[in-house]
């Protein structure tokens, strides 16, 4: 009898470590199957955008930054043009990987506004008129993809993506110093930062008064002081009311 009461624990003990085990390997096995059965996070708009603009990045300013190895009068901007289109490379390879990934097709030559900027460099005088061309134009492309590799980078859904534009965002940052680095860019000409939305909708609201004053309506001046004669009169009266008889 004292042995059948000690028998029996050990079975259940036993018979619960093999289901365990068995639990174990089928949970095993069931974590890769439903990864599998997931579906792709389709694309947006600005994903694709993000993947079809890196891509063409690449195209221009490789060989733009060949051209300056070549052209350049400056050796600060020859070893910046060799740095970029070492780097771009890299990043070609990045954008590559990440389109097969997704099974979207990149474009393979640069649009009409880069090649009308790799034919500007070409036909710059070697030296001094080419740094200049070429440290503007890759200034200005650069400043105009930061934003929206931003937007994807804190937007996107997709894995993929997101990992490219946080790539691409160390790329650019890194780019723009170096062209900054070369002493050329006219900080004066690039495009202003956008004001923030209350400013606009101030800015917004003036505009209309002033558009409205020129047509024949109240001049903003005049709607200003009858504010200011109101908030008088409504000080005043409040005075009168609240004042000690």
């Amino acid at each position: 009898m004292y042995r059948g009461r000690l028998a029996a624990p050990a079975s259940r003990r036993a018979a619960a470590v093999l289901a365990g085990l068995v639990i174990g390997m089928l949970g095993s096995l069931a974590v890769p199957m439903a990864a599998q059965a997931a579906p792709d996070t389709p694309l947006t708009a600005a994903d694709k955008n993000l993947l079809s603009a890196v891509r063409l990045a690449g195209l221009w300013e490789m060989p733009a930054g060949n051209m300056a190895v070549e052209k350049g009068g400056r050796v600060r901007v020859r070893q910046v043009g060799e740095e970029i289109a070492k780097q771009h490379a890299q990043l070609d390879r990045l954008v590559v990987d990440a389109a097969n990934k997704l099974n979207y097709q990149l474009p393979n030559e640069p649009n009409q506004d880069q090649q009308k900027w790799l034919a500007e460099m070409e036909e710059a005088k070697a030296g001094t008129d080419f740094d200049q061309v070429f440290v503007d134009r890759l200034r200005a492309a650069h400043g105009k993809i930061f934003p929206v590799i931003a937007g994807v980078r804190t937007g996107t859904r997709n894995d993929v993506v997101r990992k490219l534009a946080q790539d691409t965002n160390g790329f650019v940052m890194n780019h723009l110093t170096l062209l900054e680095s070369t002493g050329l860019v006219k900080y004066s000409e690039l495009p202003l930062p956008p004001e923030p939305a209350n400013a606009q909708a101030a800015s917004g609201i003036l505009n209309s008064a002033q558009a409205r004053s020129q047509i024949g309506g109240v001049d903003p001046a005049v709607i200003w002081v009858v504010l200011l004669v109101a908030l008088v009169a409504g000080g005043a009266t409040t005075f009168r009311l609240f004042r000690p008889r």
